[in-house]
């Protein structure tokens, strides 16, 4: 399979073919590869007397070097981007929680256990001394009613989540990356 020397494929054999390299990072010998070492340099590893490196695409994804829209700049050999991440409060959007209170209240008048008119209640209560003036009725008129009001109460909620990472991988497929370790040495435009 012929390439141009640094050239890097996908290939989707379970082999490197002959004169390709996997690109898994590992160190090659400046002696027994000075053509593609002046192309690589000591880019992607290596101390640039004896060994330089082969870039490491296992588990990543290769992408254009320059400035990109967002303003991010890439440089030749730059690793970058992460697999996991743990948001923060502050890296989560803007958002509000409902919040739904039931609030049920009972209120109550003491009154007598015996009828409204007896002239001898039994219980604790309100009372007038025993006069001609009766301040109850049998039909208890007017006792019953509704209140209504508005009750103003601050309401704090606990945090949520575990704050455990979550994946940042993109959908993917696993095939092998080479790199043309002897072919066609490029010639600069």
């Amino acid at each position: 399979m012929e390439g141009t020397m640094g050239e890097i494929r996908l290939f989707g054999g379970n082999f490197a073919p002959r004169n390709w390299a996997y690109c898994e990072g590992q160190l090659m010998s400046i002696a027994a590869n000075t053509a593609l070492f002046s192309l690589l340099g000591t880019t992607y590893g290596g101390d640039g007397r004896t060994t330089f490196g082969i870039p490491d695409l296992r588990s990543r994804v290769a992408v254009g070097v320059g400035q990109a829209d967002s303003g991010t700049i890439y440089d030749l050999g730059e690793k970058g981007g992460i697999e996991n991440e743990t948001l923060t409060v502050s890296q989560m959007p803007s958002h509000t929680h409902d919040i739904a209170i039931h609030l049920t209240a009972q209120a109550g008048l003491p009154s007598y256990n015996d009828e409204a008119n007896s002239s001898e209640p039994s219980g604790a209560g309100y009372a007038l001394p025993n006069n001609d003036l009766e301040i109850y009725n049998v039909t208890a008129n007017n006792v019953m009613g509704t209140v209504t009001g508005t009750y103003n109460a601050t309401v704090q909620m606990g945090n949520a989540g575990a704050s455990y990472p979550h994946s940042n991988e993109q959908p993917s497929l696993g095939m092998n990356f080479i790199i043309c370790t002897a072919g066609i040495f490029p010639s600069r435009n």
